[in-house]
């Protein structure tokens, strides 16, 4: 009989974009002197706002003081923030309530935390390409996992599949690698099919706030009867740019019951036994990103990845490149030039231009033969390798 979680003798030994970061410094370490411009993983540039960073301040402080010193904070989170969210949500139209809503220290956790209110017989859907924690957290937790394929030629939205069966179903929109937004009547089909199966959709809104397109849904509980079959977990990461910082919220309705059993309830004893909250300082940073001086410079703070994102489709434009994504989001989804793979697309990138993007492979079977490109860089990185492209494309290496 083992002791270990042999679950994890099934994971791929390392991490995708700890291959991608050896990679780069086995290059540079046989190239001294030259640099990369950083289009591969999806981490921010931009600074915290001031609206956040006054807010940090005085957050510590408070911590210097008795009288307003803070020790242990809520498990499932700040009241104040809670209710900050919930009337965020609420001024959308979208109908939920301050206990719904969980402080977290981010979307990666949770979407692994989450898994354990479920039983393991019960298998994971993950349409691909898809963000490979989904996987692997996935694989780690011993479930069986089920990959739909997305294509181009519906804009790489995922559709539910013929045949039926009840499981956890990860979806992401806007999507990370592919840049796609799942339409109303996309996130409507998972709805139904969920609510028919008894499935639970885990809904990764880490990206929602770079929709910029109308008619789009930033939230599945835009969908009627979502609140009964999905939990959506977001992240101020690259919302409010706390990748560094670290928090984010997850939303559990009261509606959510499976097998008589409150998914909500669940969760708010999950959190009061494995965790002691979120600190102090992160959440009062938090608060600052719902306030209305916060939502203001947070929509100033996107549109330096949209005119990125911009910049840089312009590029791919003038080289008769092929990708999609980087309107409603900040990854754009290049289809590799000349019949090449990804990992040969990415050596080509590294090699002859110095740029660092991340392959399609790691994303899943259907990720191959493209390449994701991360707009979280400054804008002289963006436009200088749009022109490298360009003349690698000028140059016949594309």
């Amino acid at each position: 009989m083992t002791c270990m979680n042999l679950n994890y003798t099934k994971v791929k030994e390392s991490y995708l974009f700890a291959d991608i970061r050896r990679r780069i410094d086995a290059w540079l370490l046989e190239h001294p002197g030259k640099t990369i411009l950083r289009l591969g993983i999806g981490d921010v540039t931009q600074p915290l706002t001031p609206a956040v960073i006054r807010a940090m301040h005085q957050a510590v402080e408070d911590q210097a003081h008795p009288e307003s010193f803070h020790g242990y904070m809520p498990e499932c989170g700040d009241p104040q923030l809670r209710s900050a969210i919930a009337r965020w949500y609420q001024k959308r139209s979208i109908p939920v309530a301050a206990d719904e809503v969980f402080v977290s220290s981010g979307a990666s956790d949770e979407l692994g935390d989450i898994l354990h209110l479920f039983d393991r017989s019960l298998p994971a859907m993950i349409p691909e390409p898809a963000y490979p924690a989904y996987a692997d957290a996935s694989i780690m937790d011993g479930r069986e996992i089920i990959f739909p394929d997305t294509v181009q030629e519906n804009g790489f939205q995922p559709v539910p599949p013929e045949k039926e069966i009840t499981a956890l179903i990860y979806l992401c929109s806007p999507d990370n690698p592919t840049g796609a937004v799942c339409t109303r009547e996309c996130l409507k089909q998972w709805v139904e099919y969920a609510c028919r199966t008894d499935s639970v959709i885990l809904f990764d809104a880490a990206y929602e706030s770079f929709v910029c397109e109308d008619g789009i849904p930033r939230s599945i509980y835009e969908i009627k009867d979502a609140k009964r079959c999905a939990v959506e977990i977001s992240s101020l990461s690259k919302t409010a740019g706390f990748t560094g910082t670290r928090c984010g919220y997850t939303v559990i309705p009261m509606d959510l019951i499976r097998d008589s059993m409150s998914l909500n309830a669940m969760w708010v004893r999950n959190r009061t036994t494995r965790t002691n909250g979120v600190s102090y300082i992160l959440q009062k940073g938090a608060l600052a990103v719902f306030s209305e001086e916060g939502q203001k410079e947070i929509q100033e703070l996107h549109e330096v990845y949209r005119r990125n994102a911009q910049a840089f489709m312009k590029a791919l434009d003038d080289a008769g490149l092929s990708y999609t994504g980087g309107k409603n989001s900040p990854y754009i989804w290049m289809k590799c030039p000349q019949g090449m793979d990804s990992w040969g697309t990415f050596d080509v990138l590294l090699k002859q231009a110095q740029i660092a993007a991340t392959p399609g492979a790691g994303f899943g079977r259907s990720g191959e033969g493209w390449i994701r490109f991360s707009m979280f860089a400054s804008d002289e990185d963006i436009r200088e390798a749009g022109r490298r492209i360009v003349t690698l494309k000028n140059e016949n290496y594309f």
